[in-house]
């Protein structure tokens, strides 16, 4: 079958190699003129490296990867931890691989060259999708370089999705009052004491922000989610003052301080972050969306990324279990949209866990987050896109 996949991003790519490789022929319509990421991480439990395994990139991604030793959750100010979650060792040996953190610019490399090794993908950069017509065999696509036709177009063109407004008209994205500040630095303008091999998240009054290594601990990145009333750029994304960074976390531990101090003034970004409600219905005949164009979600649980990757096998999985298109996209939306809705829920919850105003309702919320811990830590990882049942097409 021809399949032809909008967005290029991790996700898209993903489902482009998994879809290649049970047999099909994929056509990849990108508006990029190249690609590019900009500088950010990218947290891979378990659950993103079944997929990975399953199209024999773990060996590349190797070089790129850091593994953290634990996740600790500290105050703001002091330091002190409120919660870890341990990884290393023992979480490999729960949950089979490994927790990576990866630079997205690497992950959408190693991505590239597998599809450019692959005779059955073609990827079209500078290629604006507009408009999508079904019919009775397929689906016909419009975009600024002509028209594409295939028998099924997959939306993987992020949260503000093109796809999606055709289908879901009306429904838009919803500014969720947080920023997202996103930088990196190498390692070797950073204290030698800075920071162990760990994630570390720093939680304070409507802010938080999250540290952790890069490229075998050559880089560190920094995402830090500041609550603001409105947006008031045009574009959801813009390169902003570094001294509006530094003001937001002014007063933060020492450990935030250090890798602000080191941001090149020109590599400071800063992004709007959006979600929307779970959407009831992520497909038509010939039409599916998959990842953020789907089930957007706040980046609080780390998990976007890897959604739309356990996304991309599943609808590959569903798609060989059925010859009737409609109902392999029945089946994918079935399987998938429970685990996605809860996860947009508990992200949207951990946001407001993080903000607490309240120091002490801070600590407490922490503490009873110690007694559930078992099962929140393994909710991710011990999912396995590769194996999971499928839901019956409805």
């Amino acid at each position: 079958m021809k399949i032809l996949i909008a967005g290029a991003g991790i996700g898209g790519l993903t489902a482009a190699l998994c879809l290649a490789r049970s047999g099909h022929e994929i056509c990849v319509l990108e508006q990029a003129v190249e690609f590019k990421e900009v500088g950010a991480g990218i947290q891979c439990g378990a659950n993103a490296l079944h997929v990975f395994e399953h199209l024999d990139l773990l060996t590349k991604l190797t070089p790129f990867a850091v593994a953290p030793e634990r996740v600790e959750f500290k105050d703001y100010k002091s330091g002190s931890v409120l919660y870890e979650m341990p990884l290393g060792h023992d979480y490999k040996n729960r949950f089979v691989h490994p927790y990576w953190n990866l630079h997205r610019a690497d992950v959408l490399s190693v991505l590239v060259d597998a599809i450019s090794a692959c005779d059955r993908v073609e990827v079209h950069l500078a290629t604006k999708f507009d408009s999508y017509l079904e019919t009775n065999k397929g689906v016909r696509v419009k975009t600024n370089q002509g028209d594409f036709e295939a028998q099924l177009l997959i939306g993987a063109d992020g949260i503000h999705s093109a796809v999606k407004q055709q289908m879901q008209r009306g429904h838009m994205p919803r500014f969720t009052g947080n920023v997202a500040w996103r930088a990196v630095v190498e390692t070797r303008a950073l204290p030698k004491d800075w920071m162990p091999t760990i994630v570390s998240n720093f939680v304070g009054p409507k802010k938080h922000a999250v540290l952790y290594y890069l490229r075998d601990k050559k880089m560190a990145n920094l995402v830090g989610v500041v609550n603001t009333p409105e947006w008031q750029e045009s574009s959801w994304m813009t390169r902003a003052p570094h001294a509006d960074l530094c003001k937001d976390f002014y007063g933060w531990h020492k450990t935030v301080g250090d890798f602000i101090a080191e941001i090149e003034p020109q590599q400071c970004y800063r992004w709007a972050l959006h979600d929307h409600q779970p959407l009831k219905s992520w497909h038509s005949d010939r039409v599916v969306l998959m990842g953020d164009a789907a089930h957007a979600s706040l980046p609080f649980m780390a998990a976007s990324g890897a959604m739309a990757i356990e996304d991309a096998r599943v609808l590959d999985r569903a798609l060989m279990a059925h010859t009737n298109v409609e109902h392999a996209l029945s089946s994918y939306q079935a399987s998938r949209l429970p685990r996605t809705s809860q996860i947009q829920s508990l992200s949207r919850k951990a946001g407001s866990l993080y903000h607490f105003d309240n120091k002490f309702m801070r600590h407490a919320a922490f503490m009873s987050l110690r007694l559930m811990s078992g099962k929140s830590e393994s909710l991710l990882p011990s999912y396995n896109a590769n194996t999971v049942v499928l839901s019956k097409a409805d």
